[in-house]
């Protein structure tokens, strides 16, 4: 899972998501705006289609020296701000699909990443009803209830994601202003069942075959999929209406100094 539940977000909402895939997708959605500031890293390819804007370069899918890469070059160029946007799996048990949390901070096993205050203040004031509190970056899926609640217990996130962690320390060392803004796809009392984490096909899409082979195998998955389409979908309407509110650098021009 790129984003906790990504699997599952791109598999019944989009289709398009290779989470085995360690290359990097940029897109230059924005290329024909004045300038571009602000990096949004995310971790399917219908949350980069829904990313890309006015004054963004959108970067998608790896957690290694291409992200690093891209930043290099980004602040060179003068780019003022890296974004973590997309789908995350709920920690808090209030939280349902569709629900947005804006970090205050990024956990990372002991490790703690600021984000930036002024910029996640105004992104807070820009998505009615967003939660600020910590969320935490993670390798591995985090797919049982059980396991969310430890995670929550352990770490007082209220929500989990397998990049942001990533991105807040490719931001810190390019001296890069930081924000982290995640919609829940998959609430703390759901369990992601096994054919939702199964591997995407080289081409980016859902391997749709490999899915229904395992339902097949295992049939009593079929309800629990249902639920997930479900929240998925809920999460990715929530993820487009917001990102046309966000606007232009996702709220970040008027923090920029000099712009």
């Amino acid at each position: 899972m790129a984003s906790q539940l990504d699997f599952a977000g791109g598999t019944f909402v989009d289709g398009l998501v290779n989470d085995s895939d360690e290359s990097l997708f940029v897109s230059e959605a924005a290329v024909e705006t004045p300038r571009q500031l602000v990096i949004a890293f995310v971790g399917l390819a219908f949350e980069a289609r829904i990313a890309a804007g006015p004054g963004v370069l959108v970067a998608c899918r790896t957690a290694g020296s291409e992200l690093e890469k891209v930043a290099t070059t980004a602040a060179r160029q003068g780019y003022r701000g890296m974004i973590s946007f997309g789908v995350a799996g709920g920690l808090a048990s209030h939280l349902r699909a569709g629900d947005w949390v804006v970090a205050s901070a990024i956990r990372e096993s002991e490790t703690v990443h600021a984000t930036d205050p002024v910029w996640s203040r105004k992104l807070l004031g820009m998505i009615d009803g967003a939660v600020h509190a910590p969320i935490v970056g993670v390798d591995n899926p985090v797919a049982e209830p059980a396991k969310k609640r430890e995670l929550h217990r352990a770490t007082g996130a209220a929500a989990v994601d397998m990049e942001s962690h990533h991105v807040a320390r490719v931001a810190a060392e390019h001296r890069l202003a930081f924000a982290a803004v995640r919609v829940v796809v998959d609430p703390a009392h759901r369990t992601v069942p096994p054919a939702a984490l199964i591997n995407m096909r080289p081409d980016g899409r859902a391997n749709v075959l490999a899915m229904m082979r395992d339902v097949v195998a295992r049939p009593s998955q079929i309800r629990s999929l249902a639920r997930i389409a479900a929240d998925a979908f809920a999460a990715r309407t929530a993820m487009t209406r917001v990102r046309r509110r966000l606007g232009p650098h996702f709220g970040l021009l008027e923090h920029a100094d000099g712009v």
